[in-house]
């Protein structure tokens, strides 16, 4: 018989729909910590040792540090739909794509590349995907690029993997480029589906 849900303080409908994805025995699991003292509730652990943390709301980067230090292979999945000023924008190519490899992709909600080699000289020259040393890369269906006018610049900082819920079938994976221009962060789309199957199988 399925265990009944816990009212535990602040938890939402939105955590509850995701912890009811997963089966009962995987819910609410409790880890002590033996050097702190301290009591530890992970939303859903999975046999293979991952630890699902739904977070609707921000965190401080100092929470943040503790529950990834605690928890070895964690995956954030946060509540994008309270994102203030989220919008997924275009398809991107492979960023991992050679060709682009002496390429970074500018900080701006047009998609657009500056050469490494230019950036270096100080004299960086923007191109778009129109120009001829872009104009043939292929586009991929998974890969977007976004804007978030307000981030909660704290998950930018997270070492562990983070998937953004902003409502029905497909849910998206932050992801950032080591660039020598700054971190480009990007979005990885998946099906909630395939996510949760991983896990459940």
């Amino acid at each position: 018989m399925e265990r009944a849900f816990r009212n535990y303080a602040g938890e939402t409908e939105w955590h509850r729909d995701w912890k009811a994805a997963f089966p009962p025995a995987f819910r609410e699991i409790s880890f002590s910590d033996a050097i702190l003292g301290e009591l530890h509730r992970a939303d859903v652990h999975t046999p293979c040792g991952t630890t699902l943390e739904f977070q609707n709301s921000p965190i401080c980067l100092e929470e943040l540090k503790s529950r990834e230090a605690f928890y070895p292979k964690l995956i954030w999945i946060l509540n994008g739909k309270k994102f203030k000023g989220f919008r997924v924008l275009k398809n991107l190519p492979d960023v991992d794509d050679p060709v682009i490899a002496d390429y970074d992709f500018c900080h701006t909600d047009h998609l657009s590349m500056i050469r490494k080699s230019d950036f270096l000289r100080g004299s960086a020259r923007v191109l778009n995907f129109h120009h001829p040393e872009l104009r043939k890369l292929p586009i991929t269906s998974y890969y977007y690029s976004f804007c978030w006018k307000h981030p909660h610049r704290v998950w930018y900082q997270a070492k562990n993997p983070i998937i953004v819920d902003l409502g029905g079938h497909f849910i998206y994976q932050l992801k950032q480029r080591r660039q020598l221009s700054g971190d480009y962060p990007y979005l990885h789309i998946m099906t909630r589906k395939s996510f949760i199957e991983q896990y459940v199988r």
